[in-house]
Formats: structure tokens, sequence, C-alpha cells
């Protein structure tokens, strides 16, 4: 009798210590997460790829028990697609109730000025909202219609703004918000405009696009446009090292004289005009300022350390202002 006795009370023992455990990890352990985190659940995710996507996020560490609550609960299969946000030191009860509560449905997303294409892909993907690669590849080679010209390749068209994303919208949705924004802010009869200043609608915003990378202040803008339209009228290389910089496969706060040389439509030191097309996504400062440059004789400008730029008529007094700003 009292050797039956021993291994029932093992088992007794041993499934005492389970329901501790099991009332430890989904009750009373709230070691993570350690701080708020927002995970996106994206639309077709089955519970287990959400709960894998909480374990590495640092959000649960009792995986199991979180499966094993949503079984017995019949809640597998209600989590929607969303974003959620988990307050810091949750129980795994917590979690669940969070995760059938409901995500939000779309997000904000804030795409600043002078973001590339790639740029602006990155920043999607990283909020969950798509593929990096696929937005990536959408954005080049889309078309769209702007003031009844057609262009193909967004670059430069995608408005920067903040943006409510949904969850799960496909590029084309994302183009679309971005493009609506950029038409309002296109000035009046901008092709009419661009043809006076003679360059194409697809050049002013090339032009646009380069003054957005070259300026940090907009009182510049409008004189670096005048500089830009005079070099072209005059047909002297535009020489502007943000299209360089486009060219280079990775971003690079100082240009060599061997980056200078790099082989590319886009390097306006070996080739004179417009670049192929924008090298960024300009804003409104910069897009006012390409449809209405300065009128000077301005052929120069160099950066003076502070943000600003100073502007010159000759190449001596360039040289002059390099060797003052730049020593």
């Amino acid at each position: 009798m009292r050797l039956r006795s021993i291994p029932f009370s093992l088992v007794a023992i041993a499934l005492s210590c389970l329901v501790a455990y099991a009332a430890y990890g989904l009750l009373w352990d709230r070691a993570l997460p350690l701080h708020k985190t927002e995970i996106v659940v994206a639309p077709g995710s089955d519970f287990d790829a959400i709960v894998a996507s909480l374990t590495a996020d640092g959000v649960t560490r009792h995986p199991w028990l979180l499966r094993a609550l949503a079984r017995i609960r019949g809640a597998s299969a209600k989590v929607q697609a969303g974003r959620y946000r988990f307050r810091a030191h949750s129980s795994t009860v917590d979690l669940l109730d969070r995760l059938l509560a409901g995500g939000r449905n779309s997000i904000w997303v804030t795409i600043p000025e002078g973001f590339t294409d790639r740029d602006i892909a990155r920043r999607l993907a990283r909020h969950g909202l798509g593929d990096e690669r696929a937005l990536e590849y959408a954005f080049r080679h889309d078309s769209a219609t702007v003031d009844g010209e057609r262009i193909t390749g967004l670059e430069g068209f995608l408005f920067p703004d903040t943006y409510l994303v949904p969850i799960g919208a496909m590029p084309a949705q994302i183009e679309s918000q971005m493009l609506a924004r950029f038409r309002q802010e296109l000035p009046a009869h901008a092709r009419r405009r661009a043809r006076a200043l003679h360059v194409s609608l697809v050049g002013a915003i090339t032009i646009a696009s380069m003054i957005e990378r070259e300026a940090k202040i907009d009182r510049d803008r409008p004189l670096i446009a005048s500089v830009i339209y005079n070099r072209l009228r005059l047909g002297m290389p535009l020489q502007i090292d943000a299209t360089v910089e486009y060219a280079l496969p990775h971003h690079r706060s100082t240009l060599s004289y061997a980056d200078l040389r790099v082989p590319s439509p886009y390097n306006t030191y070996l080739h004179a005009g417009l670049p192929p097309g924008p090298i960024a996504n300009p804003g409104r400062a910069s897009i006012e300022a390409a449809f209405h440059p300065a009128k000077t004789d301005f052929l120069y400008y160099v950066a003076k350390g502070n943000g600003s730029h100073v502007f010159a008529r000759t190449l001596a007094e360039q040289m002059a202002n390099i060797a003052r700003y730049e020593r």
C-alpha cells in the first residue's frame, strides 16, 4: 500500500507544480514587456505567428501558455489584423485580452522632406506597412498623370507629409494618398509655368528635388533655384553634390574626388543639363522655389557651415567664399 502511494504522491506533486507554474505564468509574471511595445499583426497572420512575434519582440516569455490560454478560450482565430500596443509589465492574461480587444486598423506615418523612394519604402516597411523591396519597386516603376503629364516612376511626386495608412494597404493605395497630396501642393498652371522656365513639369520637379537636398533654410531655396536655372541657360554643368550622392549606392556625408567621377547620368559634374529625373521627394517650399526662382545673376554657392549658403556671380568670388567658409 505504501509503495503504491509513492507514484501517486509524485504525480500529485508534479501536477501541483504545473498548476502553480501555469498560474504564475498566466497571472503573476509581469516581467515583460520591459516597456510599452507595439507590434503589427499583418492580415492573414495565424495565432502561432502572432505569438512568435510577441516572443521575438520581448513581449512574453510564456508563448506556450499564451497559446494554451487562447485555445481554452477559443480565441486563436479571433485576433484581427492591426497595430497593437502592450503596456509594460503585462501578464499573459492581459496580453490575450489586449489581442482580443482589437488593434488599430491604420497607422500614422511621417515622411520627411527630401526622402527618396527607397527611404519611404524603408520607413513604411518598418511600420509594418508592406515589404520594403515591393514598395520600392512599385515607386520606381508605377505611372501616374500629374497636371496632364504622364510620368513613369514616382520619385519626386510622393509628397512628404504625415499619412494615416491602412494596415494591409497595397502599394497603389499608398501611392494614391501621396500623389493626391502632391497634386494639392503643385502650383496652379504648373506645366505652363514650367514651360515659361524652359523645362518640363518633370524637369521643374527635378530642380525642386535638388533644391530640397541642397538647401537647409527656406530663404536660400529661391536663390539656389536661380543658380540652377542660370547655369542651365548658359549650358554650364550644374555640379550639384546631391546628384552625385544619389548616384552612389550608399549615403556619404562627404564626397571624395573619386565620387565626383562616378559614371552615372545623375552625375551633374560629368553631364550638363538636368539629371534624368528627381533625386528626392521635395516639400512645399522647394516646389515653390523651383517654379518661382529668384531673379539673380548668381552662378555659384557654397555652404557657410551654419545651414545657410553664400552666393557668387564669378568663379573668383566663389573661390574666395570657399577659402573663407571651407577652411
